[in-house]
């Protein structure tokens, strides 16, 4: 019998790094299928569910009813998809390349061998043909490369797709047979031998580990804005921006480090589950020591920052690591940066989606809530549309900090002249806060009051408590050095608010 969700849940919640993986393997179907429907672009969907179960796993002590995971998850899955234009996830590059030989003891198979080689030779037979023969010449009939295709190339391309359509088909039709990870994984020491923030210009920085002792690297992919402290601390001095105090954050973060009492004492790449990379980071307090599982550029910031050893769990090196024949650990990967992207779309002159008929297109969902130091509280508000009107809802009892739905536009059609936004307001339990905005932002750097309530820039029409559909508006001037239009909904505290035929009408100059 299936051990259920909640127990699974209790059971990673005690430490137990099988029975999250046995989560992720049960719901990866489901959540790559939400994914596939939610994600504004396909490409973006295998991201996205790494993403929410590196989410759910920080944040499971949350989950007031663990046999509701299922559902839960869903609803990350769904935020992430949503947050995609503020924030990419993580992900590690590379394949599956699990041995498909069936494992035998001694000369005969046992029954659990059988049953392993008939799931894989069902998987081999549903590749396409040239992948089929690939995967057979190479695996079964020990051929070289060489020997399979017209050139190694061709060869390595073809047991590349093969070896990711068969991963997906266990994952899906039998996750018993992806081993579980060992509660002693042996691990392999890397050092960050390669690290470029934009290759090729693209917003995906690329790192490259190096495991100097076995002529390996481990490329990884991380994300511009997600890794911008990690790239901040390897800019040389003269290269940082002094105008952004974050610059001295590393510095400032083993400061505090030191005067705690708190000792990194390694830091290691590691998988949570089929395509969900994380760092477990090892730290000694002055009662004993801890694992704490976070974020791949956190984990590789504070590698950095502590000078603490870096590691790679043996399994995800096996697994994802390639060889490497000469002194640069960078040249099995040059071949595959990306091309550098077309031009960005522009923001529009106009608003768009204002009746959300496609969803929330155009729309973003951001807040203090989203910029909590721990990252435990990116779920505490939730956004929806429905029939016309969008839902901004506390997802949470005492959620932290404030939610703001927004859409932003160029202002050079607005320019010397005072625009509008109005919409019909719905609200129930409002305890604080709640209502439309409308930001003018101006050109030139500006310190940021601590309550935003009081930023000049900042144009409110507040509501609060529980009340049926009202129109309201507000008002401000564009000036001529604003630099966008900024318009939408708030809502800061418990309770829900919802918005229906939004306009925003500038007023023609006198």
């Amino acid at each position: 019998m299936d051990i259920p969700d909640g127990d699974l849940v209790r059971l990673a919640r005690d430490g137990d790094p099988a029975a999250f993986r046995l989560l992720v393997e049960r719901h990866l179907p489901m959540a790559r299928a939400r994914a596939a429907r939610l994600c504004p672009q396909p490409d973006d969907a295998d991201d996205a569910v790494q993403d929410a179960f590196l989410q759910a796993f920080i944040a499971l002590d949350r989950l007031r009813d663990p046999g509701r995971f299922a559902g839960w998850l869903g609803g990350i899955v769904a935020n992430v998809c949503r947050a995609q234009r503020r924030r990419a996830p993580l992900t590690l590059l590379g394949d599956w390349p699990e041995n498909l030989h069936p494992a035998a003891a001694g000369n005969l198979p046992s029954a659990e061998d059988l049953d392993r080689a008939d799931a894989l030779g069902r998987a081999v037979a549903g590749l396409p043909p040239g992948q089929r023969q690939a995967v057979t010449l190479f695996y079964y009939a020990d051929q070289p490369a060489g020997q399979i295709a017209g050139t190694p190339g061709a060869a390595k391309a073809s047991l590349h797709k093969a070896r990711r359509r068969l991963r997906e088909y266990i994952t899906a039709h039998r996750p018993d047979l992806i081993p579980a990870t060992s509660r002693r994984t042996p691990m392999t020491a890397v050092r960050i031998a390669h690290a470029d923030p934009s290759p090729g210009r693209t917003p995906v920085g690329l790192v490259v580990l190096a495991d100097d002792a076995g002529h390996r690297a481990l490329p990884v992919r991380l994300p511009a804005p997600d890794g911008r402290a990690f790239w901040r601390l390897l800019a040389r001095p003269d290269d940082r921006d002094q105008e952004h105090p974050e610059d001295d954050a590393g510095q400032m973060t083993g400061q505090l480090l030191h005067a705690a009492g708190i000792t990194v004492t390694a830091v290691t790449v590691t998988d949570l589950g089929p395509a969900v990379t994380a760092t477990r980071v090892d730290i000694a307090v002055p009662g004993g020591t801890r694992q704490v599982t976070t974020r791949l550029a956190d984990g590789l910031a504070l590698a950095v920052i502590t000078g603490a050893p870096l590691a790679v769990d043996g399994p995800v090196m096996d697994r994802l690591a390639e060889p490497v024949t000469g002194p640069d650990p960078l040249s099995p990967f040059r071949s595959r940066q990306p091309a550098p992207p077309g031009p960005p779309e522009h923001t529009r002159f106009e608003p768009r989606n204002l009746a959300f008929t496609d969803g929330l297109h155009r729309w973003q969902l951001d807040g203090t809530f989203l910029r909590q130091v721990t990252g435990s509280h990116d779920q505490d508000y939730s956004c929806t549309t429905e029939d016309g009107r969008v839902i901004l809802t506390a997802a949470v009892p005492g959620p932290a900090g404030f939610a703001f739905l927004s859409q932003q536009i160029e202002p050079d059609d607005y320019r010397g002249r005072a625009v509008t936004f109005r919409g019909d307001l719905r609200t129930a339990d409002v305890a604080d806060r709640a209502g439309l905005v409308l930001r003018i932002p101006r050109q030139g750097r500006r310190p940021a009051p601590p309550d935003p309530w009081h930023d000049p820039e900042n144009h409110f029409a507040p509501v609060t408590g529980t009340r049926d559909w009202t129109r309201h508006e507000v008002t401000a001037q564009v000036p001529a050095d604003a630099i966008s239009i900024i318009f939408g909904v708030f809502l800061n505290g418990r309770g829900q608010i919802e918005l229906r035929n939004p306009q925003l009408d500038p007023h023609h100059p006198c």
